[in-house]
């Protein structure tokens, strides 16, 4: 599975805006974008020039595609599909994201970050609807249990990743689409997510006119 190895915490800097890349670290002063919150590089500081129409809506894709961790033919791939549906074709491939296995791992606060949830995904800590389900993409639908599988290390070690994650949960913070129950460490997609309860900072609607060029 390809995927982006490099540091994470430069593409914040890049885009010019918190992507929560890195889970709680985001949260605190820890954070490289709250230390150095220009873009990377020799000459990230001096970087002072008009921007293009078209470069606004190209870093208004990079900014959503690197929220979710996703690479580029992914990435377009599920805006085709969100095309292909009825209503707003921006908003269509936001829930599309939104409603991904990794995603919702992230989302009820079962991992410290997105990277992690993916990761754990892959690894076959985790089940749907009693299912064991080790792809990250795979898409949930409304009713859908998530749940940690019964003999994950995840769930028997005190100590595990999953249960730092879920030690660490913010109040408030658990999206409005989900219902998380920490003792059965398991957690259920109610419905399907509006605009407005969708947490990623980005423009979809520029995404589109990118894409339709």
């Amino acid at each position: 599975m390809a995927r982006y190895t490099g540091p994470v915490c430069k593409l914040c800097r890049r885009e010019g805006s918190k992507l929560f890349l890195k889970g709680e670290r985001c949260f605190t002063a820890k954070c490289a974008f709250e230390r150095r919150n220009y873009a990377p590089g020799q000459h990230g500081q001096n970087r002072r020039f008009k921007i293009s129409n078209y470069g606004i809506q190209l870093r208004e894709k990079q900014k959503i595609r690197r929220a979710y961790g996703l690479l580029e033919r992914q990435f377009h791939t599920t805006y085709e599909k969100a095309s292909r549906e009825r209503g707003i074709t921006g908003e269509n491939m936001l829930i599309r994201l939104e409603s991904r296995l990794d995603n919702i791992v992230y989302r009820l606060g079962m991992s410290p970050s997105l990277r992690a949830a993916r990761q754990l995904v892959s690894h076959a800590h985790f089940e749907v609807n009693g299912r064991i389900v080790n792809i990250p993409s795979y898409r949930l639908k409304p009713g859908d249990v998530v749940r940690v599988r019964d003999r994950s290390p995840m769930r028997l070690n005190s100590d595990s990743i999953v249960h730092t994650a879920m030690r660490r949960i913010r109040e408030g913070r658990a999206a409005p689409y989900l219902t998380l129950d920490k003792a059965k460490m398991e957690g259920i997609f109610i419905q399907t997510p509006k605009r407005e309860e969708i947490p990623v900072i980005g423009r979809e609607q520029l995404v589109v006119e990118l894409y339709s060029r």
